[in-house]
């Protein structure tokens, strides 16, 4: 694969986790909408199989949600902890980024 083609990959919005989740959002939409059919409550087996999908489905929702929401407090508090430093060491940051500039420069005149 070509260096241009991974760069696209890595900055598209159609990343693995977004196709992952969007496929898990559907076979959710898929299974509830086979677990609302009432055509086939006539079959004990299948009701009880419902009960117990119906349950799991909504544990798996839970899971997800509120792996969403730690995953953002952790976002928050990382933004929070860096803004924090940035203010109490504004030296530091401006020569650390220098540094690594100059040291950048100094790769790309390389070739």
């Amino acid at each position: 694969m070509a260096r241009k083609e991974r760069i696209v990959m890595f900055f598209s919005s159609n990343k693995p986790t977004d196709r992952v989740s969007s496929d898990i959002k559907q076979l959710l939409s898929d299974l509830s909408g086979l677990l609302s059919s009432k055509e086939l409550d006539a079959i004990p087996q299948f009701r009880d199989f419902r009960e117990k999908l119906s349950e799991g489905i909504s544990h798996a929702r839970e899971t997800m949600v509120q792996a969403a929401e730690d995953s953002a407090e952790r976002t928050r508090e990382i933004a929070r902890a860096g803004n924090e430093y940035a203010h109490e060491e504004p030296w530091r940051i401006a020569g650390t980024a220098f540094a690594l500039g100059a040291l950048v420069g100094f790769c790309l005149s390389r070739r």
